[in-house]
């Protein structure tokens, strides 16, 4: 069971939608009879009730989102524009949320099949260690490519990383205090760049980035034996 501590979630909503070879954004595309990112809102709101919920979309969206969300049940979120890269728009998010906050979730607003049980548990986790970042074992076999030589990468050594990745409030505020390095992908990178020590909690092999349009067709999939 969490315990009552006060809890920040920032779902980052940033992309353009190229790849799914859509008019409309992908976070905004319909799962299941709901925007992927109201889906994604709701689930973080059953998950962790009473959350402070900040959803950080383009600056050119939030018109949209405004106007879509008023005809679905979406969970209480707050609405912030992103930046230029991810960890300015991660950083808007984090700014957003209120000082009371003890813990924050990052998520990737595309990542809509993410479990309430995922979420718990890495929240749980978080509370024990101070940053904490769910991944799954690779299956794939993976070369790393040097010149015009290439070379096995041992698959044990490996692993994919996904969200939410959850840390103490106090340690994700100081690692955003930094200025922008290329090097950031993620969160835990931000943070481990800080010092931080990252915990790995088990992921879900069907908590994927909704990218393409075969990824929203395997969703649709995965809701449907869900019910």
């Amino acid at each position: 069971e969490v315990n009552m501590a006060k809890r920040g979630v920032i779902i980052v909503a940033g992309g353009s939608g190229s790849r799914m070879q859509s008019a409309l954004p992908k976070q905004f595309l319909m799962l299941g009879g709901m925007p992927v990112v109201a889906r994604t809102i709701n689930t973080f709101s059953e998950a962790l009730p009473g959350a402070e919920i900040i959803v950080v979309l383009p600056e050119e969206h939030i018109a949209l989102w405004e106007n879509l969300r008023a005809r679905f049940d979406v969970a209480r979120h707050s609405i912030v524009a992103g930046g230029k890269e991810r960890f300015h728009s991660v950083l808007n998010g984090i700014n957003a949320l209120s000082n009371e906050v003890e813990y924050i979730a990052v998520h990737d607003g595309v990542r809509a099949m993410a479990t309430k049980k995922l979420i718990i548990r890495a929240m749980l986790a978080a509370e024990e260690h101070d940053a904490v970042i769910p991944v799954v074992d690779v299956v794939d076999s993976y070369r790393r490519v040097d010149g015009n030589e290439s070379h096995l990468v041992p698959r044990a050594e490996l692993r994919i990383v996904q969200t939410p990745q959850i840390f103490k409030a106090q340690t994700l505020r100081n690692a955003y205090s930094v200025a922008f390095c290329p090097a950031f992908t993620d969160d835990a990178s931000v943070v481990e760049a800080a010092g931080g020590h990252i915990t790995l909690v088990e992921g879900e092999r069907t908590n994927i980035k909704l990218t393409t349009p075969e990824d929203m067709a395997y969703a649709e999939w995965l809701l449907t034996r869900e019910q």
